[in-house]
């Protein structure tokens, strides 16, 4: 739990009664300290003239009551609206004092819901989440207005449900759930909404807290909650419409059950609060209630998914609300504009401002120090400001106080910081963020005086609630707790309060707690810590108690603390301590790396920053090995570069595969992505899917050939190619193991105003049906595609006839088409020769190389080509057999003043080249026993090897391979050739340059470790392709079988890997994509035995 929620972790909100009369208009209490009672963030939206046709989505229920009890019902229901509105129409910041009273229609600003949640924000913590991925808005999120958040939704996500009775939603700390829900409230209680609803019971937990461990019925409850409903009918919360919410879910200290739990289902029926809600929850009791529940997202899990019929997330400001924010809040609009253009600068304090409450806490701190000197330096960091704005609630309470006395008033403040803070530190350590009166007394807080310093602590107390009458505190926010527990463990290192600190000092230091330990030991005891915690609870900690350690901000804090540490040279050696953890931090999270690198900067550090920036901007990302921390402060520093970088190759960053993963969230930032040859988990996806639809996002070319995809991670990635803030011009998915599958969702990105210009899904088994749905998008009048590459994905001419009715589309913008390596024959041939007669194709370029074309296949493109003078100027047939008549028919073309065809390939044509699959470029190879290695024997035909133990008194040969038992063919490697190799055991099996070494056993001789070869490793059935000493697994099915093909096109410089099965079926491994600029050999690594098939 945090301090200060929007209700729940700290809002400085207090509920104050306005009389009806008032002129003003009403104004919604924030109470929470993640929302914060301070910055209103809710919008009306569009009015309506009856605010009965604004309803919760559900049809209004007749209660068919007597006249009597309908009469009654009215009453009480009047009189509950008129209590809840006086409950939420008020809203102060700070201070409960009437001058800091602020409207809410003054400082309106909308947040934005949506229905789903981003992905991760449970797993780390919540500030480093949004420093590491800022906000955006997702195009296919559905927006949701607070009031309509029962509503049933004309979109895909609400197909097939009758009604939403439970909504859970989630946001991190200070982001508006408080504020929305009280929003909700207001705006039905005021009759602007939700008048279908006839009551409304707010059931927050924190005050549900207080009385866990009592026994109630639910309309025993409710009266404790809402006295007024002191005479209602039991049968009314049957026979009428009604809402429940639960506020701040990650508050409760109530255990929810949901299994083998005691059954409740009578309103009169006593229990445990527990069991009371957990019934409600799951309908049985009242089941027709309906149910809305607010949570942290860490917190979201306790309800299990099968009781939620809808997820939405809150997410705080996007950056024109930011700017919007500031300017209702501030009346100087000079000033806001200075203000605002400080925190643009200061990227912690500009990520920090999604948060409504920050926002707050930014614009009193400012605002301050500028009324009070224009020319004062203002706050850069973190520290800096929340060390200013409590030093402005000290302040503000000392106008309060009735001691006149300086040194008296010092002495008044540091004592109860120092409690406050001693509290923020324990409930940290506990993990809670709402406190208690047994808290408060733990801590040596007067619970009296509490009340004074409602600017820093918030007691939440509503006269009309009867639970006891007791009291609930939580700071303004989260990291406001953070920020005064990281005080607490400074403050007590100088006054050598060690069981204080305890918690962070080592085994040594707690066997022998009377040894002298330095400071600069304290802090990397801290590191330590925080790198140990669970979810990063202590990142921010961290970097406050680093922040505190400076000696500018020690004097900032000169009255509350009794003395000073001499720092410099501590500062010193724990920043080379942290840079030495990132730099070996192969067993760090990437947010672990990244929340050291942002301690360096919150003290000023910024050597590895500019040591960084100078790496990136020098391009030898070879020179040096990265570390994965490296490659997380990389990826944080390219996010928030004002610079876009030009393009992000991982394969040439000296890292691991660890590494270059932490690198893939810096496409955001850059214009151009090669993420070639990883094994994109789904996350991965959705980040990439992220960046795609992020207004922010400079990407415009994203190459993922050999990406271990799949249909499911294209599905996410598709997600972003729909997006109207996607500007990606080029996309190549060459072997990332599609199928036709994820063609419904390439089509239907294709259809919604793409910008796709170019995309490549060679080497990838779509099938007839596959292009058959991608040729539906290809029609569309949003399509923009003008390069389609589809080499080797194992279709037929029959989807033929859906291309040729795409290219005949008045729509189709598609000017090159490659469809080489796919059997087409002269059926699919004559079909796509129909397109080319038709005025509405525009196409340019069509490859059909080794598509099995014969003579009869010129004949029906010579056709079309006489037929219309069509816009086609290249044409590519090679590796087909047009035999010489075919080959006349279109050389003619060539000549012909009324064709556009320039340019004609009709080379490498012979009849083995009507032969299905790669086969037609089968070759026949030998190995060459001036190669082999004295281990290995080869057969009499020499297309067998085997590994034998007894050393071959083979002559000498310069040739000879005498450190690897490796062998080589005999035959060079041109044009396109194809051949496959069978063997048992272990082998490793190469294309190499002739050139490679051949005595000794380092890596310039091992086939794929140098950068002269180029190897599939199959070991223990598991494939690794290798080159250069980089390597990249290939997952594929332990049953997979022990033969391969080997497909190799040297002009085209691609040599491309098969397993093959036992039914001769093809399935893509891995493909090189490089320059040959030397005679290519096969090459064989052999453990067991080999054997050669063409």
């Amino acid at each position: 739990m945090s301090l200060y929620e929007e209700k729940e972790e700290g809002d400085v909100v207090h509920y104050e009664n306005q009389s009806a009369s008032s002129s003003e208009p009403s104004c919604v209490s924030l109470k929470s300290n993640e929302s914060m009672r301070q910055p209103f963030t809710f919008s009306d939206g569009p009015g309506t003239s009856n605010p009965r046709d604004e309803q919760t989505g559900e049809k209004e229920q007749d209660c068919h009551l007597p006249v009597d009890n309908e009469l009654q019902r009215v009453k009480i229901k009047d009189q509950h609206k008129t209590s809840m509105n006086k409950k939420y129409e008020s809203l102060f910041e700070g201070i409960k004092l009437q001058e800091n009273q602020t409207l809410l229609n003054r400082i309106y600003t909308q947040l934005y819901i949506i229905e789903g949640e981003s992905e991760g924000v449970n797993e780390e913590h919540e500030v480093l989440k949004m420093e590491k991925t800022p906000r955006k808005q997702d195009s296919q999120d559905t927006p949701i207005c607070c009031n309509d958040i029962f509503k049933l939704l004309n979109e895909p996500r609400c197909e097939g449900k009758d009604r939403i009775k439970t909504v859970l939603t989630k946001g991190i700390a200070g982001i508006g759930k408080t504020v929305s829900v009280q929003k909700f409230i207001l705006d039905w209680a005021e009759g602007k909404a939700n008048q279908d609803v006839d009551f409304m019971f707010v059931l927050p937990f924190r005050e549900l807290n207080l009385i866990k461990d009592h026994q109630y019925s639910l309309h025993r409850l409710l009266l404790d909650f809402h006295p007024e409903l002191q005479d209602l009918d039991l049968k009314i919360y049957e026979e009428c419409k009604v809402v429940f919410i639960f506020d701040g879910l990650d508050e409760s200290r109530i255990t929810l059950m949901f299994s083998d739990s005691e059954k409740v289902s009578d309103v009169s029926e006593t229990s445990s609060v527990g069991v009371l809600i957990s019934n409600l929850m799951k309908g049985e009791l009242l089941p027709s209630a309906l149910i809305w529940i607010t949570s942290r997202p860490a917190a979201a899990s306790q309800i299990p998914s099968k009781y939620i019929n809808r997820l939405t997330e809150i997410q705080g400001f996007n950056e024109p609300q930011k700017e919007e924010y500031f300017r209702k809040r501030i009346s100087d609009q000079h000033q806001a504009s200075r203000i605002i253009s400080h925190i643009k600068r200061a990227r912690s304090l500009h990520i920090m401002c999604h948060i409504p409450v920050f926002c707050w806490i930014s614009s009193t701190v400012l605002q301050k120090l500028l009324e009070e000197d224009l020319s004062a330096e203002i706050p850069k960091t973190l520290t800096e400001m929340y060390i200013h704005f409590l030093l402005i609630q000290i302040n503000m309470r000392n106008q309060k106080y009735e001691e006149r006395d300086p040194g008296k008033l010092v002495q008044s403040n540091r004592e109860v910081i120092v409690k406050l803070a001693d509290l923020a530190f324990k409930q940290l350590m506990k993990g809670n963020v709402m406190f208690y009166e047994e808290d408060l007394i733990e801590s040596g807080i007067d619970i009296t005086d509490a009340s004074v310093y409602s600017g820093i602590c918030t007691e939440i107390f509503k006269e009309e609630s009867v639970i006891q009458h007791r009291k609930v505190y939580c700071f303004i926010h989260r990291s406001f707790q953070e920020f005064l527990a990281a005080f607490y463990m400074f403050y007590s290192h100088l006054m050598k309060k060690m069981e204080s600190l305890q918690f962070f000092l080592d085994s040594r230091h707690e066997r022998c707690m009377s040894r002298p330990f330095s400071f600069c030991e304290l802090l990397k005891s801290a590191v330590t810590k925080t790198l140990q915690s669970k979810n990063g609870y202590l990142d921010l900690f961290l970097r406050f108690l680093l922040g505190i350690s400076l000696e500018s901000n020690q004097r900032l804090l000169d009255d509350l603390l009794t003395q000073r540490e001499n720092s410099s040279e501590t500062i010193r050696e724990i920043t080379q301590y942290i840079k030495d953890k990132i730099k070996e931090s192969y067993g760090l999270l990437a947010e672990r790396s990244i929340s050291l690198f942002l301690c360096l900067l919150e003290v000023n550090d910024q050597t590895l920053y500019k040591e960084i920036e100078e790496f990136v901007k020098s391009g030898k990302y070879s020179e040096n090995k990265l570390s994965p921390g490296h490659c997380s402060a990389i990826t944080y520093i390219l996010q928030m570069s004002d610079e876009v970088l030009d393009e992000l190759d991982l394969m040439k960053y000296n890292t691991s595969n660890v590494g270059r993963r932490r690198l893939i969230p810096a496409v955001i930032n850059c214009k151009k992505a090669i993420l070639a040859g990883y094994h994109l988990s789904d996350q991965h996806c959705e980040s990439l899917s992220s960046a795609l639809q992020s207004s922010n996002s400079h990407l415009r070319e994203l190459d993922l050939h050999n990406d271990d995809l799949q249909d499911s991670g294209l599905k996410l990635l598709s997600v972003g190619l729909k997006s109207s803030d996607c500007q990606l011009n080029i996309l190549r998915l060459p072997g990332c193991r599609l199928t036709g599958e994820c063609c419904e969702s390439l089509s239907s990105a294709l259809q919604s105003n793409s910008h796709l210009r170019e995309l490549d899904l060679s080497n990838n088994g779509l099938q007839d049906s596959g292009v058959k749905l991608l040729s539906d998008g290809l029609k569309s009048s949003h399509c923009q595609l003008n390069i389609l590459r589809l080499v080797t994905c194992n279709i037929t001419g029959q989807c033929c006839e859906s291309l040729s009715s795409a290219l005949q589309s008045s729509y189709s913008c598609l000017r090159e088409l490659d469809l080489s390596n796919n059997d087409l024959q002269d059926s699919g041939v004559k079909l796509l020769s129909t397109s080319l007669k038709s005025s509405q194709c525009q196409l340019n370029i069509l490859r059909l190389s080794g598509c099995m074309v014969t003579e009869e296949g010129c004949h029906y493109v010579s056709s079309a080509l006489s037929s219309n003078p069509s816009h086609l100027r290249e044409l590519d047939l090679s590796y087909n057999h047009p035999g010489e008549l075919g080959v006349k028919l279109l050389s003619e073309k060539l000549e012909d003043p009324n064709c556009s065809l320039d340019k004609l390939n009709v080379n490498h044509g012979g009849e083995l080249r009507i032969t299905a699959g790669l086969h037609k470029y089968a070759c026949d190879l030998t190995l060459d026993p001036n190669t082999a290695h004295n281990h290995l024997i080869l057969s009499e035909n020499r297309r067998k090897v085997k590994h034998v133990e007894e050393y071959q008194s083979y002559p000498d040969h310069p040739d000879r391979f005498d450190g690897c038992p490796q062998v080589l063919c005999r035959e060079s490697l041109s044009g396109r050739c194809y051949w496959e190799v069978e063997w048992s055991g272990n082998a490793i099996i190469s294309v190499t340059y002739k050139g490679i070494r051949r005595k000794g056993g380092s890596c310039s001789c091992e086939f794929g470790y140098n950068k002269n070869s180029w190897s599939l490793i199959c070991i223990n059935n598991r494939f690794t392709v290798w080159h250069n000493l980089s390597s990249i697994d290939i997952r594929f099915p332990s049953h997979s079988s022990k033969r391969v093909g080997m497909y190799v096109d040297v002009s085209a410089g691609t040599l491309s890997l098969y397993n093959v099965s036992d039914s001769h079926t093809l399935t893509h491994l891995h493909t090189f994509t490089t320059t040959f600029t030397e005679p290519l050999y096969a090459g064989f690594t052999v453990f067991e035995s080999l054997s050669l098939s063409g």
